[in-house]
């Protein structure tokens, strides 16, 4: 008894070990996963707003520039000089003042002469003179290093005093006579309050903060407002106990682009940083540790409990089991053994099915239902099915030979399924992956029978692909019949082997019926065969009566076949899956189209249109303004990657309402890529060599509450749905 009891304690203890070291495992590929997760949205968020940023400048230095000829004009008559002052800022929303500032002594009559022109907080412009002593205007940054330069300069950010009385940045030139003499300088003001807008808009995790520096090291924006317009030098000193700012400083202020990690107040955090090649800026995105691997400690921390749970059940188990075994003679104890542990095994079993039925009941464009009875204890055959992206993926199996070994090769296909198709939308491929894990080293030579689909909800095209499982039948009103496939070889039979695709349209009502050769070889006591004459007459029956439910259809096979057997033992499993699409849509209550070229340029206009759709349909302005976000993310990477370079190319986009949503279908004929799919990213790529797709999907996926891709006769569609009620 003492033995048994130390077997017993050596066991647990080995489990225990096994089990740490799988969490050890799982937690240390969990963590570089989500580390990358993190590293593409900071790097995608900082993209974003380096675009954002450089079309302001580039605005800003279009307005000046445009303006150079008529302000050279008005050095004659100095009188107009205010003009163009005021034109600038009325013609250019993000320019918030303007000046012609005069080289001191150029006009005789007047040594100093600068008009100035801002826009104030209820948009009316007013107008005054920087020519004042306080002011002293000549010895400005913003006037000095242009003349010095003789060429655009962006000054550092300052506090306007005496003129906008804001803080600001400016961009001047300097503006030369009819002879070629430096006369005058010309400006643009930017205020820098929508620098902080834009990073509070970060939306990577819910605590990170945006850090924006100049090129001498001034902090432009930050979490902390009281640290704004000091030295990143000065405040280094303020943080000297904190870890990692120094390398931090030295990167940025170096123009370099990366990632590094520092401690802050004694909390770790991660930096992702880039510069302003433009304007010699550098922008971070600090994100705190916490938030990025919060939830994975929380889960962390849940196994390690469910594993102590899972422990301490094992060890109550083995010491009852050892403790009530010597009541029992060997026989029986064998025997029972045997039994508890196939019926354990079939409880394994059957609880990797799904068997709650509705799966989907607040959906009303779907019912599925599906069954499962072993020929014995445990046996071969699999189902499954989940919806992601607003797809319907599902599949069903017939692994070869029955018992505890075909149990355990339905396991792990099943197992295989689900984590295959979390990444792969296209079955053909789903297939592949599965086959060449199967058949690395299938010493047992076991092989499974398989039918994998794809059924876009949204649409009812469904893709499919088929490793020599019996074809599945559609019933509905235009017919019952069987699903054209091609046979393929099963999954685990032969490595590299490439399965086909295949697609249909499932019209509204109709029900695809899954099986598995249980159902039509069947045996009776004469060892006569239920056979495909008899499915396909049950078929065309319910057919004939409109009877089109899943659970009906499955339940009528069911009785049918035991009509059939009668006494006999049942030969095979028996596994049936029916899925009815039962979408019709409804009357649309709004229809609006744009067409755009794949030219960033054109993005303001894709922001006025997803507003008034959003408006049109009674969102907020804050949903508005994150749905709209979304849709900048998705059209601005089709207008990045989906066409070669250099190549025009048209993007559309259908804003459709009716009662319960609001959907925008992005529609081009680019290269085909489905985002949905999760790539693998080489995150050592830059993110303008990166294939679209994997930096924004995340950050669309929170924002809208469906998303779905589809490839359509040489066309990308991807459709973003936000529900209305």
């Amino acid at each position: 008894m003492k033995i048994n009891h130390f077997k017993a304690l050596m066991l647990v203890l080995v489990a225990a070990l096994t089990l740490e070291a799988t969490s050890l495992t799982q937690y240390f590929f969990s963590q570089n996963v989500i580390k990358e997760e993190a590293s593409l949205r900071a790097e995608e968020q900082l993209e974003v707003a380096r675009n954002r940023i450089l079309d302001v400048t580039n605005q800003t230095e279009a307005a000046v520039r445009n303006s150079m000829w008529i302000a050279q004009w008005c050095l004659n008559v100095p009188d107009s000089l205010v003009r163009v002052c005021e034109r600038i800022v009325q013609d250019n929303p993000v320019v918030v003042g303007s000046t012609i500032a005069l080289v001191p002594g150029y006009l005789k009559d007047k040594p100093l002469l600068a008009p100035y022109v801002y826009r104030k907080e209820d948009g009316s412009m007013q107008r005054l003179s920087l020519a004042t002593e306080q002011y002293d205007y000549p010895s400005q940054e913003w006037f000095t290093r242009p003349i010095e330069l003789g060429e655009g300069y962006w000054s550092e950010p300052y506090v306007d005093e005496g003129g906008g009385e804001i803080l600001m940045i400016t961009y001047s030139i300097p503006i030369r006579d009819e002879n070629g003499r430096v006369a005058a300088v010309l400006t643009s003001d930017i205020a820098l309050d929508w620098l902080t807008e834009l990073t509070s808009s970060f939306k990577v995790y819910p605590q990170a903060a945006g850090i924006i520096l100049s090129r001498s090291g001034r902090i432009m924006v930050s979490p902390s407002p009281d640290v704004i317009m000091r030295s990143i030098y000065d405040f280094n000193t303020v943080l000297k106990d904190n870890e990692g700012f120094d390398a931090l400083n030295q990167a940025m202020m170096g123009g370099e682009s990366g990632n590094m990690e520092v401690k802050y107040q004694g909390v770790t955090c991660h930096v992702f940083y880039t510069p302003m090649e433009h304007t010699g800026w550098a922008m971070a995105i600090v994100i705190p540790d916490s938030d990025i691997y919060g939830a994975l400690r929380k889960v962390g921390l849940i196994v390690k409990l469910l594993q102590l749970l899972g422990l301490a059940m094992l060890a109550f188990m083995l010491f009852s089991f050892i403790r009530n075994q010597f009541k029992y003679n060997e026989l029986e104890l064998t025997r029972e053994r045997i039994e508890n542990e196939l019926h354990i095994a079939r409880a394994i079993q059957m609880s990797m099915v799904p068997k709650v039925f509705p799966p989907y009941p607040n959906r009303d464009d779907l019912d599925v239902y599906g069954q499962l009875t072993p020929a014995k204890e445990v046996g071969g055959d699999l189902f499954d099915f989940y919806i992601r992206d607003e797809k319907l993926f599902f599949c069903i199996g017939d692994v070869s030979g029955k018992g505890i070994p075909a149990s355990l090769y339905m396991v792990v296909t099943k197992a295989l399924f689900r984590t295959v198709s979390a990444h792969e939308a296209a079955p053909n491929r789903i297939l592949t992956r599965l086959n060449d894990v199967l058949s690395n080293e299938n010493e047992s030579n076991m092989f499974v029978t398989m039918f994998v689909g794809v059924l876009d909800l949204p649409t009812g095209r469904m893709h499919y692909s088929n490793a020599g499982h019996d074809a599945p039948l559609l019933i509905g009103n235009t017919g019952a019949g069987m699903l054209p496939v091609d046979p393929n070889l099963p999954v685990g039979v032969m490595p590299d082997w490439k399965f086909s695709r295949q697609e249909t349209q499932i019209d509204p009502d109709t029900t695809i019926f899954l099986y598995t050769d249980g159902l039509n070889e069947a045996e009776n006591t004469n060892h006569g065969q239920f056979e495909m004459h008899r499915v396909m007459e049950l078929a065309r029956k319910l057919q004939t009566e409109h009877r089109f439910e899943a659970t009906f259809i499955v339940k009528q096979m069911t009785d049918a076949v035991h009509r059939f057997v009668g006494d006999a033992e049942q030969s095979d499993d028996l596994t049936m899956l029916a899925i009815q699409y039962t979408r019709h849509h409804e009357d649309l209550t709004y229809q609006r189209s744009l067409t755009l070229t794949n030219d960033l340029k054109r993005i303001p206009r894709l922001n006025t249109f997803v507003e008034e759709a959003c408006e049109s349909n009674g969102l907020d302005m804050a949903t508005t303004a994150q749905v709209n976000l979304a849709l900048e993310e998705a059209v601005v990477n089709v207008m990045n990657y989906a066409y070669p370079k250099n190549k025009t190319g048209n993007i559309t986009i259908e804003a459709k309402a009716n009662k319960s949503e609001l959907s925008f279908v992005i529609n081009d004929t680019g290269t085909p890529f489905d985002p949905t799919a999760k790539p693998e990213v080489d995150i050592t790529l830059s993110a303008e060599d990166r294939s679209i797709g994997g930096l924004g999907i995340h950050l669309i996926r929170q924002i809208m509450d469906h998303i779905n891709y589809e490839r359509v006769d040489g066309h990308n569609i991807l459709t973003l749905i936000k529900n209305l009620a």
